[in-house]
């Protein structure tokens, strides 16, 4: 399996706004889709952010233009987004092993997530000395080989197929700010 990456995706000054953004939206615990959606502490731990329109516009703006490179990447159609989550992980935040594709009753449209989107809004110290948090990974499980871990770096965009098992790995200190988003 490939995995598609950008790199400064998003400028420090875009990432730095979004974030901003985010530290004065209203948020709730992240859910987890199954049969039913629900929160799950033991499944996942972070915070979904309602953000201001105009930062979510420039957010979606930006990841439709990335669409047709995506899908040439993948060698498939891709024809919309599902729309983008503001997460943030605190430390201690962490979403255990699981897909993003999958026939769920709670979430119908979950069956038709054919490229998972990760966009990273600051750095991990793993990614860059005196970065932001420690942990908060991602980690991509490829068919028996060894896992592809993804420091987290301000701006990075990372796209994979729905359908990976993959995982955010505990934060152990600072706050991880990310964007995620799906194309049908």
């Amino acid at each position: 399996m490939r995995v598609f990456t950008q790199s400064a995706f998003l400028t420090a000054g875009d990432c730095s706004r979004i974030r901003a953004a985010m530290n004065l939206a209203r948020g709730e615990p992240g859910e987890v889709l199954g049969a039913s959606i629900a929160q799950r502490d033991d499944v996942r731990r972070v915070t979904s952010l309602e953000v201001d329109e105009d930062v979510i516009a420039f957010v979606e703006d930006r990841l439709d233009a990335a669409r047709a490179g995506i899908a040439g990447f993948f060698g498939v159609e891709l024809v919309s987004r599902e729309g983008s989550g503001f997460l943030r992980y605190s430390a201690g935040g962490f979403y255990a092993p699981h897909r993003d594709r999958g026939d769920i009753r709670a979430w119908p449209d979950a069956a038709r997530r054919q490229a998972a989107v990760v966009l990273f809004l600051n750095d991990s110290r793993d990614a860059v000395p005196g970065g932001a948090f420690s942990g908060g990974a991602l980690r991509l499980f490829i068919d028996g080989s060894e896992p592809v871990l993804v420091a987290p770096r301000e701006g990075l965009l990372v796209a994979f197929p729905a359908d990976t098992l993959h995982e955010v790995t505990p934060v152990t200190a600072g706050t991880r700010y990310t964007i995620v988003d799906w194309f049908y």
